[in-house]
């Protein structure tokens, strides 16, 4: 009957997020816990089991062989008990609040268009959407899942793709005859290089030329928080901006906007991803419902 006294699968729970955030503190803010209370848990554990999991010499959260084979079982476990409830709660369906945060431009062309069909699917479901091109923290900001544009840095988050785009360098009609229209990647130094005030993976605008791949540093007067703010300032004739082809599509159609050194820039490529603590079949329903209906809906990939 002791047995029954100690929670085993909340205990492993935390130990599997510990691991796969990195540290005592990371998991505590996900919890909403301190790191002491995580420390002591993980202890407890341990003294249960007769073994060390964890090595604490380090600054970096270090797992013993025991460690590795216990987080590699707790993990089909934990994804297993999830399946057993879903199946013994088919009734159930995804509700609570589901915090999103979204990159500005694939937030006004893809995510909000489509969350009156999402609420409709499922009405029990809460949304609390925020839209910034700047990578936050998912634990700090406790969001449910963050789209991001680029190339993703090294992580414990689960990425999931959504799709890509072309990148186009373009101006207003206005602007290019007012500055003239550059023919090669070296006439951008000539020109107001609009660009984002926030820390981006890729600093500069990368071009073809010949054999090799350059990057023009994004070098203007003016500066934007997001990537639909660039877009208007393009459309005012401020200056040359790096936009999804998305973006601009219409513009482009109607004459608005100009796309310049096409030849250079075809390899340019942004891929989009919706990225989420946890493994992939240990999620929410309301996560996982979310994650399913925009990569359905969202074909990023023909634009």
């Amino acid at each position: 009957m002791a047995r029954l006294e100690v929670n085993r699968s909340g205990e492993l729970e935390v130990f599997v997020r510990v691991v796969e955030l990195g540290s005592f503190s990371a998991a505590s803010r996900s919890y909403g816990i301190t790191p002491s209370a995580v420390s002591k848990l993980i202890a407890r554990l341990e003294q249960r089991l007769g073994t060390r999991l964890v090595n604490r010499s380090t600054r970096q959260l270090q797992l013993t062989l025991e460690g590795s084979t216990y987080y590699e079982s707790g993990v089909r476990i934990l994804a297993d008990l999830d399946e057993a409830e879903r199946c013994a709660s088919e009734h159930s369906a995804p509700h609570g609040q589901l915090q999103v945060n979204a990159n500005v431009p694939f937030g006004h062309h893809f995510l909000l268009p489509l969350v009156p069909e999402f609420l409709e699917r499922y009405p029990d479901v809460r949304l609390d959407i925020t839209l910034i091109d700047e990578v936050i923290n998912i634990l700090e900001e406790r969001a449910d899942v963050a789209v991001r544009a680029g190339p993703l840095k090294s992580s414990n988050l689960v990425a999931r793709k959504l799709g890509q785009t072309h990148m186009m360098i373009v101006g207003s009609p206005d602007y290019l005859a007012r500055h003239g229209t550059p023919i090669t990647p070296k006439d951008l130094y000539q020109h107001n290089r609009l660009g984002a005030n926030f820390v981006r993976a890729q600093s500069g605008w990368r071009l073809c030329y010949g054999d090799e791949d350059i990057v023009v540093p994004v070098s203007g007067n003016v500066q934007a928080s997001d990537g639909e703010a660039l877009h208007r300032l393009a459309l005012a004739g401020a200056g040359l901006a790096r936009l999804a082809a998305f973006q601009v599509r219409e513009d482009i159609g109607e004459g608005r906007l100009l796309p310049v050194l096409v030849n250079y820039s075809l390899g340019d490529i942004e891929e989009f991803h919706a990225v989420y603590v946890g493994q992939g079949g240990h999620l929410p329903l309301r996560v996982r419902a979310f994650l399913d209906f925009f990569a359905e809906k969202v074909n990023i990939g023909s634009c």
